[in-house]
Parts: C-alpha cells; structure tokens; sequence
C-alpha cells in the first residue's frame, strides 16, 4: 500500500511552479496491515509448531498513562493470539524484588518478551532493571547488547519506534537509497536509533544521515536539505513549513498534549507545524495517526520474532 488516501491537491505559487498538498502516510492504517500479517503468521506457528509468541507486561505503580499504555499492548498481543501476562506490582515495590521478578521471566519458557514500562518510580534505577532483562526477550532493544549489534547492522530486534517509521518509509514507497536523511533529535529511543538504521544497508536504507539536536548551529540549514526528514524534537510545531525542502517526505514523531475539548479529550499536535508542512512536502505523517500506531505493532513483531528464535522456527 503507498501509505496515502487521496491524490496530492495541486497547488502553484506565484512563480508559476506547481507545487503539491502532500499525500497522508497514515500509520493506522499499515499498523493494521502488519498486524493482519502477523495474526496469520502467529496462527500458522500455532498450528504448525505448536507454539504461541508470549509477552509479559509489567506495570509498577498506578501511573495513568503508564496504565493505559499497558493496556494497549496487553490488548494487541490478545488480539493477536499471544500468551499474554500482565503483572502489576505496587509502586513500593523493592528494585531487589523487581529484579528477581524479571529472572523468573527470563527464566520462564512460555515467555518470549518482557516489557517493564516506564517510567519506574525513582527508588528503582531503571538502567539496573532494564539491563537485567536477558537480551534475547527484549523485544524493546533498549538493553546494551541489542544496542550494539544494531549499531553493527546484525539486530536481533529493531527498537520499536524507528522501526515503525522505516517500515512506514517501505510501504509508502519512499526512496531512500541514496537520500539525505535529516533527523532532528538525539534521544536513544528515536534519534539516535533510526539514523543508525537508516545509513545500513538494506531495505529503507542506504542513506546519507545527518542528526540535528539542541546544541546544532543552524537547524534550517539542515532541514531544507533533507530529502526525508524525521522529526522527534519533543517540541511542539518546532519544525515549521519553510525549514523543509519542497517535495520532501516528512515524519513527525512528536505527540503533544496542546489542550483539551469540551468532553475532555486530548488535543495533540507533532514536532511539525502540520499545515504549512503540508503545503510543501510530497508526504507527511499526521498527528495523530501517524508513527504512534506503529510503535506497539512494531513490540509485537518482535515478540513473534523472538518466539521464532526461541523455537528454532526458520520459516
């Protein structure tokens, strides 16, 4: 699928040069896709292997936000046919007992994946715990080992976030051989994963990648050169429509909380100013709608990845 719902609107400006509305890459819609596969992929492992992919999730404490990312990921794995677990713990719970907790998953062979979500709360180092997780169950790739053997282009798991977005580059039919890839943001969640991934070889690869962060002289410089540009800034609308390169593939990563309606519901904008962005891009990810739906797909594909692994299936 190319990721858009309706033909560019066709625009000029006052030189007479046609410019474009940019097509939508709408990640709601190729997270569903990719789940469809991986549901029929679960089942024929079910049936042919006799196993299932198993995740847990553990939550410590009661924070909201944390309660109702849990529950999304807890309700994707049932949706898809998973062995699913999710463990609460109270929020006093000691690091030694969390701890001994993620070892007997580690240690359990029903489970394939184990996410702790974060954040924990501050009596507990979250590296410690993090890194306690045996690299071949985190399907998260935030422990240094998965780290490494991404940076030398051999993953075992791709980091959930970035891998959504290359995907999305794929199934949109972006090009990226060859590209100026910019990426604005230096996180270890996004930034700094996604422009490792990009400059590989391989498929929604093979750029040329440049990261921008808080201390880069002249953000714009940058930008406007950027045949796709990926921003996960963490700040709203930083990114405005004549910092890009007209005919660009944008990514907005950045999901910010601007207000609420009259029903009390989440108003959120990106990193980039949607509107303008629009008006010069070739294509751009709303917000929301966009990389968010891909991120909790990507975290099951690695679970069926790591089941796989587990069982010795090459298929």
């Amino acid at each position: 699928m190319d990721g858009g719902d309706m033909p560019p609107r066709r625009f000029f400006c006052r030189k007479g040069e046609e410019i474009m509305s940019a097509k939508l890459i709408k990640g709601a819609e190729v997270a569903k896709e990719i789940r469809a596969e991986l549901k029929e992929e679960v089942q024929r492992i079910k049936e042919k292997y006799g196993v299932e992919p198993g995740l847990v999730t553990i939550l410590v404490g009661e924070n909201p936000a944390s309660q109702s990312y849990v529950r999304a990921k807890q309700k994707a794995a049932h949706d898809l046919g998973f062995y699913s677990v999710q463990d609460n713990q109270p929020a006093d719970i000691s690091e030694e007992a969390l701890l001994a907790l993620i070892d007997k998953y580690n240690k359990d062979p029903k489970i394939d994946g184990i996410l702790i979500q974060l954040p924990l709360p501050k009596h507990i180092n979250e590296n410690k715990v993090l890194y306690a997780i045996d690299p071949g169950k985190d399907v998260d790739a935030f422990h240094p080992f998965n780290v490494g053997k991404l940076m030398i282009g051999q993953p075992d798991y791709l980091p959930c976030t970035p891998a959504g977005i290359q995907e999305l580059l794929i199934r949109s039919g972006t090009e990226t051989s060859g590209a100026e890839v910019v990426v604005v943001g230096r996180s270890n969640i996004v930034g700094k994963p996604i422009a490792v991934m990009m400059m590989q070889k391989g498929p929604g690869a093979n750029a040329t990648v440049t990261v921008c962060h808080t201390r880069t002289k002249d953000v714009q410089f940058h930008t406007k050169r950027a045949d796709i540009l990926i921003v996960a800034a963490g700040v709203t609308e930083y990114v405005k429509g004549d910092w890009i390169k007209p005919g660009a593939v944008v990514i907005d990563v950045g999901v910010n909380e601007v207000g609420r309606t009259a029903d009390g519901k989440r108003i959120l904008k990106g990193d980039v100013a949607f509107d303008e962005a629009k008006e010069v891009a070739s294509a751009i990810t709303p917000v929301p709608g966009g990389v968010g739906p891909m991120t909790i797909t990507m975290l099951m594909k690695n679970t069926v990845r790591a089941c796989k692994v587990h069982n010795n299936i090459k298929e």
